[in-house]
């Protein structure tokens, strides 16, 4: 086997520990939790069936293969918690050197490409990485809908917490974001959700 070959599948079968990294979502109608890559996939196979929304002109192939690579990092890192703000402190650096050492394992050309797609995805400049962020936002929002904010209960996460995050999908997805503000005051009015 040739050297690039060599590296490229040595990739292949680290990122299958992607599968072991289990999220605070659960899968829906209650299920047990989701793991980063089922996470990923959903949000690839969402952001393909929901581009019509996107607030702009997107690439549709670049924004999917952005949510399934965003969080190869957690491979290393660990999951972060969306709402766990002491663990937001250190995931940057976390998240940096996880990067660095998962895409070294490809040959050179394109471990700088994924870490590119991955910089543009944490960047949040592009409309690409605006879309993919709404998916990111939208699709555990919507498997904790399914379980009756069972997650949000859990954790005993505000009202004001869910809107910090969720309104960044605005800037992917205007049309999406109504459909998360009208979830949203379902919890709350359900009480899924603490003031």
């Amino acid at each position: 086997m040739d050297e690039r070959l060599k590296k490229q599948m040595e990739f292949a079968l680290e990122i299958d520990k992607e599968k072991n990294i289990f999220r605070q979502t659960h899968l829906s109608n209650h299920g047990r939790n989701e793991n980063d890559a089922e996470h990923a996939w959903h949000m690839a196979v969402m952001a393909y069936l929901l581009r019509e929304y996107s607030n702009e002109k997107i690439d549709i192939a670049r924004v999917m293969i952005m949510c399934l690579i965003h969080d190869l990092v957690e491979i290393d890192a660990g999951d972060t918690y969306a709402y766990d703000e002491s663990a937001k402190e250190t995931q940057k650096a976390r998240e940096e050197a996880a990067k660095n050492r998962i895409f070294s394992l490809l040959p050179e050309d394109q471990a700088s490409e994924m870490k590119a797609i991955f910089e543009e995805f944490e960047e949040f400049q592009t409309p690409e990485s605006k879309f993919a962020h709404a998916m990111d936002n939208l699709q555990p929002l919507m498997l904790n809908n399914s379980n009756g904010g069972s997650d949000w209960k859990g954790h005993n996460v505000s009202v004001k917490q869910v809107y910090a995050r969720q309104r960044q999908t605005q800037k992917g997805s205007e049309i999406l974001f109504e459909l998360t503000d009208r979830l949203i005051k379902e919890n709350i009015a359900k009480g899924s959700l603490t003031e």
